[in-house]
Parts: structure tokens; sequence; C-alpha cells
């Protein structure tokens, strides 16, 4: 096992969900917490520690994702008009490793920001090496030519375990996908109940 994938486990744990739906999560055979206390019993969880756990798990779920990021995010989301919590989601779903995860051009976010880190994706044409990078409705990412034969990628797109959301149109043959839209949080495929709206409370504070 990958020091990566070890440390994906021990967040699933942590949080007490198979955060990436993986079929191979150690919480779906382990469904409480690392360590030797893991299995104690704890108490009702403040409303503090709610929207902490709520911040965490968003936060994880996009690639673990540093403090100052996140925040900025929700800064974003409240200086832009209307719905904060809608805001928040759209401006999550529209970063580059973000769409380059949901196209499956890689199996998780972390490998995504690694594509991108390396240069082999581009939107409209031009590379992109910046996985914070905003795509906007109607953008078109594709996997470079020079790269559009390594096995990581391939084996991506053959995966099953998830499908293409359909705000998202992907040309798999062409190793390309256009964002037909933002879309709704509503619309999110997440395999584990996300409460954005804690996320909000928890930086309203």
């Amino acid at each position: 096992m990958t020091k990566r994938l070890a440390s994906k486990h021990k967040v699933d744990r942590r949080l007490k969900v198979n955060l990436w739906g993986r079929p191979k999560s150690p919480f779906n055979s382990r469904n409480y917490p690392p360590g030797q206390h893991g299995k104690a019993k704890k108490g009702k969880l403040s409303d503090y520690g709610t929207q902490l756990e709520a911040k965490q798990k968003m936060k994880f779920y996009y690639g673990n994702m540093n403090e100052r990021q996140f925040r900025n995010v929700y800064r974003k989301a409240i200086q832009k008009k209307g719905n904060t919590t809608e805001n928040l989601v759209g401006f999550l779903e529209r970063r580059l490793d973000t769409v380059a995860y949901r196209a499956k051009f890689a199996t998780t976010v972390f490998s995504a920001r690694q594509l991108i880190n390396h240069g082999h994706i581009k939107v409209n044409g031009k590379k992109v090496n910046i996985p914070s990078y905003l795509v906007k409705a109607e953008d078109t990412i594709e996997i470079k030519n020079k790269s559009k034969d390594i096995v990581t990628i391939v084996g991506a797109l053959m995966n099953k375990e998830r499908e293409v959301p359909d705000y998202i149109q992907l040309d798999e043959k062409n190793k390309k996908a256009t964002l037909i839209r933002i879309p709704k949080f509503s619309e999110v495929p997440y395999p584990v109940i996300m409460e954005p709206n804690l996320v909000i409370e928890y930086y309203s504070r």
C-alpha cells in the first residue's frame, strides 16, 4: 500500500465515512476511527464540533486543500451574489483538479492534481498547470496529445466505479471534456452526505 493510499484510508476512519466511495476503503469493514481508542463511544458533538466535522469532510474530499485555500473559497462564495452554499459548491466544482477528476481523467482528486502539475492537461487548447484554476461553463479540458496513452489515464477512463456527471460532457475517444454548466449542490455526486451549509456556519462564527 502506498503512503498516499494509507493516508486516505486513515482519513476515512478519522471522519467515520467512506469519503470517496471507494470499494477498498477500510471503513467498509472497520467503521471506527484509527487508534487504540477508536471503538470508544463518543458523546454528541457540539454545534461547533458538527460544523468542524462538516468542514473537514469537504476540505479532505476536494483533495485535502490547505486551510488558507479553503477559507479563500469561502470568502469568494460570500462575496458573490446569490446563495452562499451554492456558490461554495460551485467554486469547488469549478477547480481544474475537480473537473479532471469528474471527467474520469484520474481515479482521485489527488491524481488529477498530479496530472495538472506535470503539464498533462490543457484548457481551451492551452496548457494549465494550476490545480486551483477555475474552469468556466463551456470551457473544454483535454489531455494533451503526448499524454493520451499514459496508463493511469487510460485506466481511469475504463474504471467503472463511478460515472461522469450530467454537467460534464465527455469525449472519451479524444480524452476531452466540456463543463456544460456550473452544477447545483443537488447535482454533485457526493458518495457521502455533505453539509456545505454547516461549512458556511463554521466560517461565519
